[in-house]
């Protein structure tokens, strides 16, 4: 027997600017703020003790803020004091995430809105199936290095029957 399929709750993304991350993302793609922008310190608070069972105990305070995308997924936004940017955003080889994606029938119109907003390109806006089905992907990445994916269908409608 197999496990109910779960639902997708949210994702966390950290930038170095709070309020251009709010900006770029509500913008680009008319997600909307579901909690403003708000201080947590490393203290006996309930979220500070979460705070400190998730991230030990060298941490001293961090701004976040939550989105809420059109189908309900969370985005959860944090701004570090400190906060480094790797020398390389797409270390794909390793463990981990590397991008999220999303879905979007007019993918080279966001992909203009991506580069006028601060954001870059990262290929060539590719055809899945090129003379069989309209199905097209690119990755992009935010202003702030985060990596991601437009898909102009559905991921079922993409990979089912005779992905590739």
């Amino acid at each position: 027997m197999y496990p109910y399929p779960r639902s997708f709750s949210h994702i966390g993304l950290s930038v170095p600017n709070l309020e251009k991350a709010i900006e770029f993302y509500t913008e680009l793609f008319g997600w909307y703020v579901i909690m403003e922008p708000s201080d947590v310190h490393n203290d006996d608070t309930p979220v500070g003790q979460m705070c400190r069972d998730v991230f030990g105990n060298d941490w001293e305070t961090f701004r976040i803020a939550h989105l809420s995308t059109g189908d309900k997924i969370g985005i959860e936004l944090f701004e570090f004091p400190h906060q480094e940017e790797p020398e390389n955003n797409f270390e794909y080889w390793k463990t981990g995430i590397f991008h999220f994606c999303i879905q979007d029938p007019n993918i080279e119109d966001v992909v203009e809105k991506v580069k006028a907003m601060g954001g870059k390109q990262r290929m060539p806006i590719r055809e899945y199936y090129p003379g069989k089905k309209p199905y097209k992907m690119v990755y992009v990445e935010d202003p702030f290095g985060n990596v991601f994916e437009i898909y102009t269908h559905s991921y079922e409608l993409t990979y089912s029957k005779g992905a590739y």
